[in-house]
């Protein structure tokens, strides 16, 4: 951790932290607004920014995984199978996002995680607005079915390995447009976060750039977030707390593509 963090500084990075991880465990898009912080409130290199950021969404999946299971959405069949496909299939992409991510400078960074979040809000706020999304009905019983899924999860870890955000931010949207209802979207996506997160730090753990100090600081509150997010899930219906997210994450894009 920077030395000359100033305990204001640390504070609002524990706050968003804490935000972030209820985001990530109620809505899928939660993770990327830590690694927005890291990227634009510490002087950190992208590479220790995505790095930093994935070591803490280990912790997340493993939590939110813990969480879903225990109130049933991946006791069911369909939805446990998927989780695995989606997983297995997202280690290879994380690894390679992750060394991707080397030959990207801190600017291009910025320029990707900027599009990715106005992309990302305008997916939330599509899939919210849209009085009829796709339904694909995709068959897990079928090979075409697998490879659709493992596909998806190529794509999906190779964007969070190389971008630093949390699989749910990329795999909920996406599941919701595939038709998968909101709950088991968000309980696969905690199963897929974690290899993709366990996979892609030890691609950027091996090129040194993972700051534990940075880790603890956001991902204990991270952690404190998840769970209460995933609480919440059950007991709130955040229509339009996610028209708000949408909204934030396409103000925010153009501002971090200029950083």
């Amino acid at each position: 951790m920077e030395a000359a963090m100033s305990i204001t500084l640390a504070a609002v990075l524990v706050g968003i932290a804490f935000l972030a991880g209820i985001g990530c465990t109620t809505l899928g898009p939660g993770g990327i607004f830590t690694t927005i912080a890291l990227y634009t409130l510490t002087t950190v290199s992208s590479s220790t920014v995505a790095g930093t950021a994935q070591l803490t969404f280990i912790g997340v999946g493993l939590l939110g995984s813990f969480a879903y299971l225990q109130s049933g959405e991946l006791a069911i069949e369909g939805n446990a199978r998927m989780a695995g496909l989606l997983s297995v299939s997202s280690i290879l992409g994380a690894l390679a996002g992750a060394e991707l991510n080397a030959y990207v400078s801190r600017e291009e960074f910025g320029l990707l995680l900027g599009g990715f979040a106005i992309v990302t809000g305008f997916l939330i706020i599509y899939r919210e607005r849209s009085t009829r999304l796709p339904q694909f009905n995709v068959d897990l019983s079928t090979s075409s079915g697998m490879a659709l899924i493992s596909v998806i999860g190529l794509i999906l870890g190779c964007l969070s390995g190389l971008l630093g955000v949390g699989g749910p931010v990329i795999a909920v949207p996406v599941l919701i447009v595939l038709g998968v209802s909101m709950l088991p979207a968000l309980a696969v996506a905690q199963v897929q976060s974690i290899f993709i997160a366990t996979f892609a730090t030890v691609g950027y753990a091996l090129n040194g750039a993972v700051s534990l100090p940075l880790a603890l600081l956001v991902g204990i509150p991270q952690l404190v977030g998840a769970f209460l997010g995933w609480r919440i899930a059950h007991y709130v219906q955040p229509d339009r707390l996610k028209i708000a997210l949408g909204v934030t994450l396409i103000v925010v894009g153009p501002y971090l593509a200029l950083q």
